[in-house]
Parts: C-alpha cells; structure tokens; sequence
C-alpha cells in the first residue's frame, strides 16, 4: 500500500467513493473548494496496485488538526487500509506539533468510532442534529501532545 496526497485527477474516483460510502457525500466540487480556497487542507489517497482504495482530509490549524473525512472503498475494507491512514495521520499531527487531534463521526456508525478508539480518540461531547438528516454526531478528540 502506497499513502500519497490527493490530486485533483483523484476527485472523479473519490466522488464516486464518497457517494458508495456515505448518507451525506461530498461532492467533487466540494473537494476542489478545499483545493482551491482552504490553506489548512491536507487530503491523501493509499492506493494499492495504482487503485485508490481509501482517502482522508485533515485540516491542520497552527496546533490542532481536524479529520474532515475518511473513507475506504468496500472492496478494501476490513484490509487495514483505514489503520494505515489514521497512523499517517497521527504522524502528520506529530510533525505539525498539533495538541490535539478531532473529528465528529454519526452515533449510528459503530465500525468508525471503533477504528478511532483503536487510535486513543474518545467521545467528548454529542453534537445535537449534526447532519442534515438530523443525526447526531458525536466529538471524538484525542490529546497528541504538541511541541516535545
């Protein structure tokens, strides 16, 4: 498996993944805004055989970092993709010397607050409607450590 940042040839496929993948997909148009206008974006794809099979964003914002999403083609899933990228993650926050690392995940999805348990993230706080289709989230966060 090969992690490398995401260009803007990747969206099509990543469009189409986000759509297999989530209630509430990102749209191509929503990556190229991170591209075009957001300086804190990071986006990676891990490919394998030059196919991509998984893709996280993560917003790095002076010393703390954000997931703002992460995904692992079906047909690679349960394959420790997922694994592989939340250990890039957690070395792009050591390198950025973030203090804490966090994303929001659905209450209903038991298999990613799972993964980020694994990685030492815990659930704050519960935020209320989260998503459009009223959908809670909860707050996961995880202290990373900061300047050594």
């Amino acid at each position: 498996m090969k992690l490398r940042e995401m260009t803007k040839s990747d969206l099509d496929t990543i469009a189409v993944m986000e759509k297999e993948l989530f209630k509430e997909p990102w749209t191509k148009e929503d990556f190229q805004r991170e591209f075009d206008e957001n300086e804190f974006a990071n986006y990676w794809v891990a490919e394998i055989d030059g196919e991509i099979a998984g893709y996280f964003g993560l917003w790095i914002l002076f010393d703390q970092a954000q997931i703002t999403t992460i995904g692992t083609s079906k047909k690679y899933q349960r394959q420790h993709v997922a694994s592989a990228m939340m250990q890039q993650i957690e070395k792009m926050c050591i390198d950025n010397e973030c203090e804490f690392l966090s994303l929001e995940v659905r209450i209903s999805n038991l298999p990613a607050q799972n993964l980020y348990k694994k990685f030492g993230l815990d659930i704050v706080s519960v935020r209320k409607n989260y998503y459009s289709d009223h959908e809670d989230a909860y707050l996961m966060v995880k202290a990373v450590g900061g300047y050594v």
